[in-house]
């Protein structure tokens, strides 16, 4: 979530996370319940490891249930770019000092694959790239401090 609170998503990540709560709120609390229930067959809870560790994963699902309703709760669907300036939700062509160029699409952080160049509106890149047109220069700092060159908008 970036510092206004609001989470960025596409339509396509806002059912993603509406399944995975679906999910943990049926399925992933039954898994649990019935961990919980098989460590407490083994006897005193007191130094019971299995017990311990079933009470932990449902902490972990809770916090996971409870970060999902509030990505849900501030998302702000990422509507299809128009336009050439770049916002979230803009495919970006860029060109490298080296002469290498890349594609790059503007996403929400808890969209961003940087394996499928999907970057975050808060990486480096993508706070870089925020603003800008076609033909601007950009300077990213992460960790060392490189230029691109913005080819094209989309």
């Amino acid at each position: 979530m970036d510092d206004s609170g609001i989470e960025y998503l596409t339509k396509e990540g806002y059912a993603e996370l509406e399944a995975r709560l679906k999910y943990l709120k049926s399925e992933g609390i039954l898994e649990v319940a019935k961990k919980i229930e098989a460590a407490r067959a083994f006897g005193d809870i007191s130094e019971n490891s299995e017990y311990d560790a079933a009470r932990e994963e449902e902490a972990q699902l809770h916090e996971e249930i409870n970060k999902i309703e509030l990505q849900l709760r501030n998302a702000k669907i990422i509507k299809k770019s128009r336009g050439d300036t770049i916002t979230v939700g803009s495919t970006v062509d860029v060109k490298f000092s080296n002469g290498d160029v890349e594609t790059y699409k503007i996403t929400g952080s808890f969209e961003s694959d940087p394996t499928k160049n999907l970057i975050s509106n808060e990486s480096p890149m993508g706070v870089a790239l925020l603003g800008h047109k076609e033909g601007d220069v950009v300077t990213v700092a992460a960790g060392v401090t490189y230029k691109l060159t913005i080819v094209d908008v989309k």
